[in-house]
C-alpha cells in the first residue's frame, strides 16, 4: 500500500482528503505544518505528499525546497493543493520540485486524476 502525508493547517481539509486517499487504497498521516512535515519525513519518507502552501511554522514552498535536499526527499511525488492560483505561485512551486498542483476546493476526482498523472495509481 502507498503512503501520502497530508499537509495542512486545516484539520477539515486534512480529514477530508485523507478519507478521499483512503478510498484510493492509501495509507494517510497527517501533519499540521511544514515542521511537522519535515520531522515525519526524516523517520518515514512518503510514497506521495499533498501540500498546503499557506501555513503557520514553515509555509508548503520552504517545506518542498527543504524536503528536495534531504536524502531520499527526491523520491515523493508532491502534488500542492492551494488557494494560490496565480501562474507565479504555480511556477514557483513546479520550479521548486512539485509534481502536479491542485486548487482549492478539490474533490475526489481531481485528486484521482492529479495523482494518476504523476504515477501513483
Amino acid at each position: 500500500m502507498k503512503s501520502c502525508l497530508v499537509v495542512d493547517d486545516s484539520r477539515v481539509v486534512r480529514k477530508v482528503a485523507r478519507k478521499i486517499l483512503e478510498e484510493l487504497s492509501f495509507s494517510c498521516d497527517e501533519a499540521e505544518d511544514g515542521k511537522q512535515a519535515m520531522e515525519y519525513c526524516a523517520k518515514r519518507m512518503p510514497d506521495a505528499i499533498l501540500l498546503d502552501w499557506n501555513m503557520p511554522v514553515m509555509t508548503g514552498i520552504e517545506f518542498l525546497r527543504r524536503l528536495r535536499k534531504m536524502t531520499g526527499g527526491d523520491t515523493p511525488r508532491v502534488v500542492f493543493c492551494t488557494t494560490e492560483n496565480d501562474l507565479a505561485h504555480i511556477q514557483e512551486a513546479l520550479s521548486a520540485g512539485a509534481n502536479e498542483y491542485i486548487m482549492k476546493p478539490f474533490d475526489s476526482d481531481i485528486i484521482q486524476t492529479k495523482f494518476q498523472q504523476v504515477g501513483l495509481l
